[in-house]
C-alpha cells in the first residue's frame, strides 16, 4: 500500500482510510454504524403554523434589503411565487427606471407589515421623487415551511394587479382635458369615479383630441385593450380637449350617492338621445362595474319580461297575472318575497308594481324558450355584443335557456347578466319606445357605428310607463322615489347570488328625460340601497 494508507476491518468489511483524512474516515465509519454521515443525516422537519414575530421581522428585513439593492432574483426568492415576482422586480429597476429605493416598515399587525417606499424615477435626463405606501403579509411556505412574503403585485405598488407591469417613457397616449356637455372640465380629483374612465378615454381618443404625449411612469396592463394607468408625470405633455356627454351636476350627485353604500355602481342616461350623463362606482377593486359588470339584475328585468308578455299577446297591463304564494316550473319552486299577500285576481300592473315573482313564473308555459332573448335583442338592443359607447362596456346577456332557467330568466335570475348601464338603457327604451345605444363620447367625434334595435310600439310603451309609474308612486319603489316630481317611474329588484347571505340590491327609474340604474352588492332589497342612489341622481334633472 502507498504511504499514508491504512487498512482495517470493520464488521467484516475491509475499510481503506487515507492517513490524515480523519474527516473521511469518521464519516465512513459513522455511515456504517448508521450514525449519519454520507447521505444518512435526518432532514430537519418542515416547520408549520403561522410565522413567528422573529420570522416576520427577518423575512421582511431581507426582502426589503434585496428590493432596495435592485436584486430582483433575491427579492423574488423571498416570496411564495418566485416565477411571478421576479419579472416585476426586474421591470421595476429596468423598464420603470426606479432607483434609490428606500423602504421604511411601519408597525405591523401579526404577520402583516405596512411600509413606505421612497425612490426616484429617472428617464432621459428627467427625474422626480416617487413615494407611496403598501403592505405585505408573511406566510409559511407550503412545501418548504420557510417564512415567505405572500406574493401579490400590489406589494410592489398598491395599484398593480395580476399580469400588470411598470414602465417609464413617453406616454402611450397624449393627455386629455375631458369636458362635460356644457364645457366644465372633468378631473379625477373632483370626480374620483372617473379616474379609470378618463384613462380609457385618453387611451382611445388622446391623439384625436390633438394633444402631445409627455413622459410618465405608468402601469401597463396585460390586455392590449386596456389603457395605461399613469402614476407619475416626469414631463407634461400637451392636453387635447375631449368632449363627453357627461353632466357635471349629475356626475357630482352620482359620486356622492354611491359613497353611502360599499360596492355600489350607478349610471344615468338621457333617454331622448342615449347620452350617458353620469357613471360612478364605489368599489374596493376600482372596477368599472357600472359599465363592465355582469350580474343577475333581479326583478328590474321584469321590465323586459312584461314587454315580452305584452308584445307576444300573452297578457297586458290590465290583463290577468295571478300572484299565488308559490309556483313550480320544471321541478323548481319559485316564491315571493316574505310577507307578500297572494292575489289570484291580480292584473299584470299590480303584480309588476308589487314585484310578484310567481305571476311571471306562471306565464313561463306561454313563453317560448327564446321569446325573452328575442325581446331583449331585437327591441332593447341587448346581448349582441355590439355597443360602441366610447369606452369598454358589456352589453348584457339574455340567453335562450331551457329548463328552470326559462322561468328564472324572467325574474332576472338564471342566466341573465346585466349592469347599471344596461338597465338604465332598458328604462330609456321602455319610456321612449326607441333604443338609442348609450354613448359617453359623441358619435360625431369618430363616426363609429352605433348598435340598433327595433324598439317598442307606442301601445307597449304606454303600458310600461303606466306600470313603472304605479311602482314608483304606490309600489315597491314608492319610498325611494318619494318627493320626486314630474313624469316618474321605477322598478325594484333584488338578486340572489351563490355564496352571499344577502341579495344584491337593484333599482332603475326615470324622471322626465333622465333614466338611471344602480346596483349595490349585498345591499338587500332594491329600495334599500340602490333606490336611494338612483333617486339622488334623478333629483338633479340631468
Amino acid at each position: 500500500m502507498r504511504k499514508g494508507v491504512k487498512a482495517t476491518v470493520v464488521g467484516g468489511v475491509l475499510v481503506v482510510m487515507l492517513g490524515g483524512a480523519g474527516y473521511g474516515a469518521f464519516n465512513l465509519v459513522s455511515a456504517l454504524n448508521g450514525d449519519g454521515g454520507l447521505g444518512a443525516s435526518e432532514p430537519e422537519p418542515v416547520r408549520t403554523g403561522p410565522p413567528s414575530g422573529d420570522e416576520v421581522e427577518e423575512t421582511t428585513g431581507k426582502f426589503f434589503a434585496a428590493w432596495e439593492k435592485g436584486q430582483a432574483a433575491t427579492a423574488a426568492a423571498l416570496t411564495n411565487n418566485e416565477l411571478a415576482a421576479e419579472p416585476l422586480f426586474t421591470a421595476y429597476g429596468q423598464e420603470a427606471h426606479i432607483t434609490g429605493v428606500s423602504i421604511t416598515p411601519g408597525a405591523g399587525t401579526g404577520a402583516t407589515v405596512p411600509f413606505t417606499v421612497k425612490a426616484t424615477v429617472s428617464y432621459d435626463g428627467k427625474s422626480k421623487p416617487l413615494t407611496y405606501k403598501s403592505t405585505l403579509t408573511v406566510v409559511r411556505g407550503k412545501t418548504t415551511g420557510k417564512a415567505l412574503v405572500d406574493w401579490k403585485p400590489s406589494v410592489v405598488h398598491p395599484e398593480l394587479q395580476r399580469d400588470d407591469t411598470l414602465v417609464t417613457g413617453e406616454a402611450a397616449s397624449p393627455p386629455i382635458e375631458a369636458v362635460d356637455r356644457d364645457g366644465t372640465v372633468l378631473t379625477e380629483d373632483k370626480y374620483p369615479s372617473l379616474g379609470p374612465i378618463l384613462d380609457e378615454l385618453r387611451g382611445k381618443y388622446g391623439e384625436q383630441a390633438g394633444g402631445t404625449p409627455g413622459v410618465e411612469l405608468a402601469i401597463r396592463h396585460a390586455s392590449a385593450e386596456a389603457a395605461d394607468t399613469p402614476l407619475l408625470t416626469l414631463a407634461e405633455g400637451k392636453a387635447g380637449r375631449l368632449p363627453t356627454t357627461l353632466s357635471a351636476s349629475a356626475q357630482a350627485a352620482a359620486e356622492k350617492a354611491v359613497k353611502s353604500y360599499d360596492e355600489s355602481s350607478v349610471v344615468a342616461v338621457k333617454p331622448s338621445t342615449g347620452e350617458v350623463l353620469a357613471v360612478a362606482n364605489n368599489r374596493a377593486d376600482g372596477f368599472n362595474a357600472a359599465f363592465l359588470g355582469k350580474q343577475a339584475p333581479g326583478s328590474t328585468m321584469k321590465i323586459v319580461s312584461a314587454a315580452t308578455l305584452i308584445d307576444n299577446g300573452i297578457t297586458e297591463m290590465n290583463g290577468p297575472a295571478p300572484c299565488p304564494p308559490d309556483a313550480a316550473w320544471q321541478s323548481q319552486t319559485f316564491r315571493n318575497i316574505k310577507g307578500m299577500d297572494p292575489n289570484d285576481n291580480a292584473t299584470l300592473s299590480e303584480s309588476f308594481a308589487r314585484s310578484c315573482n310567481t305571476a311571471f313564473v306562471k306565464y313561463a308555459d306561454a313563453v317560448k324558450v327564446d321569446s325573452l332573448t328575442k325581446e331583449a335583442e331585437e327591441r332593447f338592443g341587448l346581448g349582441k355584443d355590439n355597443w360602441q359607447t366610447g369606452i369598454p362596456s358589456f352589453d348584457g346577456q339574455v340567453p335562450a335557456s331551457g329548463g328552470p332557467d326559462t322561468a328564472a330568466n324572467m325574474l332576472g335570475q338564471g342566466q341573465v347578466q346585466m349592469n347599471p348601464l344596461n338597465m338604465a338603457s332598458v328604462t330609456a327604451t321602455a319610456i321612449t319606445g326607441t333604443f338609442r345605444q348609450p354613448v359617453i363620447v359623441p358619435q360625431k367625434l369618430d363616426g363609429r357605428e352605433l348598435a340598433s334595435a327595433r324598439g317598442l310600439s307606442a301601445d307597449t310603451v304606454g303600458q310600461l310607463r303606466a306600470m313603472m309609474n304605479r311602482t314608483a308612486t304606490s309600489g315597491t319603489a314608492a319610498e325611494a322615489m318619494s318627493g320626486l316630481t314630474g313624469s316618474v317611474g321605477a322598478k325594484t329588484g333584488s338578486a340572489e347570488v351563490d355564496g352571499q347571505k344577502t341579495s344584491n340590491s337593484w333599482f332603475t327609474g326615470y324622471r322626465d328625460d333622465i333614466a338611471a340604474a344602480a346596483m349595490t352588492e349585498e345591499g338587500g332589497r332594491g329600495g334599500d340601497a340602490a333606490g336611494p342612489i338612483v333617486a339622488a341622481v334623478l333629483r338633479t334633472g340631468g
